[in-house]
């Protein structure tokens, strides 16, 4: 029988498979209440988010029909919370309406009034209230905990820990974060609120840059979403949050890919957050690269999908020169930004933007704020940008000796979560500094170690900076080695197309452009895209 084969593939997680059955046995004869769940949670983790509403909005007339009123509640729980996911207030506060006033009527006390907390404690946090959100969640923790509620308890658990976040109490919440999480991998609540859980963690340990917690949970939601091929839920943000992890350890290629998948993947509806995160992603490296239309592209397409595209928008008009649009940007934004987590995200970018513009006075004001907010969060990684940023300015306002001391404390964190592009950054203000002491040693070992980096890395803006500062650079008479069409390919490749897309946009063969891009590594004796687009923005070929 199909309903048999749908609980079967229910249990084995192929959630394809038992909505197929589900759906199908349900056409010849109605589903009873046990199996309608079933199919609302399938519904759920394959992405079709309307069926998910109708089979719980069934599944809770049938409980009224049979007169399980705290059952009925908790279906109208769940049609509220995703309807609050959609944004849609308006019907999901009417179905909490009427999950109250079912729980009201129950004689007994029933764990559907923990459930029907969660909602009232996000709402308090919303509103910036964590200790009434604290409260909240501890006393929804104690329901869970006295009926053996699971998936409550986990939930509630987590709320608590992102309040005290909140209230700044980041080492006690993010404990509590981690307890949640210990229910989650061990496998005891269901899939979709391992789902939840997972992503808000996720969300909440990246916000304060915690960054090694987010790095094991991220791992640990990737296997989830492994072993089920069949679910479409939460693998959009498991590919979003492993891009901006893989960038962040050098692995930009993987990181691109990555976040194009995010794209692909995504299920209206169904997903919280739309990709816009993964855009911005993409954005991020091809900036690094020195892509810029293609950096281009990918932010606009963030900004479609609602994230706001700076502050790496901002550093993409530096890196092309237009430090006056660049500090414009940067400046609106950080002004118009209020919450000190999010500006301690723009702050290092004010910093460097205010640095190029040769304002230290308004870069030393920003790493000040940077400063005071990581000795509040005191998470490693936000002190070393804090660190990082007081290195830079002391060096651009003639203080080298000063400099050296917080970029040797950047340095290590940066190591410690092994982020190569911000150790060769660092390590490249350090070559600076050393250089303006007279250790000329000092400087050259930090250069190289840089440079062998931004090479490896294909970072062929940072790559050019570097051979300017320290000589390497050629004449530019070199240039005039290649033809009118040789530089006119290496100017697509340093705009990031690809072989095949620089063949299509001259009009000749992918064969004669692998031809023109060996003749342009021959004749400007570079061994790669990267170390030629380098070339290209040292020499302005652009």
């Amino acid at each position: 029988m199909s309903v048999e084969r749908g609980r079967e593939s229910y249990r084995r997680r192929a959630w394809g498979d038992a909505y197929d059955a589900l759906a199908r046995a349900d056409e010849t004869s109605p589903l009873g209440v046990d199996d309608l769940e079933r199919l609302a949670v399938c519904a759920f983790l394959i992405g079709a988010d309307d069926e998910y509403l109708r089979a719980l909005d069934r599944a809770h007339h049938a409980c009224l029909e049979i007169g399980a009123g705290a059952r009925a509640a908790r279906c109208a729980f769940w049609l509220a919370l995703r309807l609050l996911l959609r944004g849609e207030t308006g019907p999901a506060t009417g179905w909490l309406v009427r999950a109250r006033r079912l729980v009201e009527r129950e004689a007994d006390d029933c764990v559907e009034r923990g459930y029907l907390l969660l909602p009232a404690a996000e709402q308090r946090l919303d509103a910036g209230d964590g200790e009434a959100a604290h409260a909240l969640a501890g006393v929804a923790v104690e329901i869970g905990e006295r009926f053996g509620e699971a998936d409550l308890v986990a939930c509630a658990r987590h709320l608590e820990g992102r309040a005290l976040v909140h209230q700044g109490r980041i080492e006690d919440g993010l404990a509590l974060l981690d307890e949640a999480m210990v229910s989650v991998t061990a496998g005891e609540l269901s899939p979709v609120m391992t789902g939840l859980v997972y992503c808000s963690v996720i969300d909440s340990c990246q916000r304060v840059y915690a960054l090694d917690r987010a790095c094991e949970w991220t791992a640990a939601l990737a296997r989830w979403c492994e072993g089920q091929p069949q679910m479409v839920a939460f693998t959009s943000a498991c590919l979003s949050h492993r891009a901006e992890i893989l960038q962040l350890h050098g692995a930009w290629r993987d990181a691109v890919e990555e976040a194009r998948r995010a794209c692909a993947r995504f299920s209206r509806g169904i997903d919280r957050e739309p990709p816009g995160a993964a855009r911005y992603q993409q954005a991020e490296v091809h900036r690094l690269r020195g892509e810029w239309a293609a950096a281009e592209e990918a932010y606009e397409g963030a900004s479609l999908w609602g994230r706001d595209p700076q502050p790496g928008l901002a550093l993409l008009r530096l890196a092309q020169g237009r430090i006056d649009a660049a500090a414009a940007a940067i400046r609106r934004v950080t002004s118009a930004t209020t919450d000190r987590l999010e500006r301690a995200r723009l702050l290092p970018a004010y910093v460097e933007i205010a640095l190029a513009a040769r304002d230290v006075r308004d870069a030393r004001d920003a790493c000040r704020e940077l400063e005071e907010t990581a000795r509040g969060i005191g998470t490693s990684v936000l002190d070393a940008m804090a660190a990082h940023a007081r290195g830079a300015v002391e060096l651009a306002d003639g203080h080298p000796r000063a400099a050296l001391g917080p970029l040797r404390r950047a340095r290590q964190v940066w190591q410690e979560v092994e982020a190569p592009y911000q150790v060769a950054r660092v390590r490249e203000l350090a070559g600076r500094a050393c250089r303006a002491l007279g250790d000329d040693d000092g400087a050259r070992l930090e250069f190289d170690a840089a440079r062998a980096t931004f090479e490896r890395l294909g970072a062929a803006p940072d790559l050019a900076r570097v051979d300017s500062s320290t000589g390497r650079a050629r004449p530019a008479s070199d240039r005039h080695g290649l033809s009118p069409r040789e530089l006119e390919v290496l100017r697509l490749m340093a705009r990031g197309r690809t072989n095949r897309s620089i063949a299509d946009a001259l009009c000749v063969s992918e064969k004669t452009v692998d031809r023109h891009a060996s003749n342009i590594f021959t004749k400007l004796g570079v061994p790669s895209r990267a170390a030629a687009t380098a070339y290209a923005y040292e020499h302005g070929l652009l």
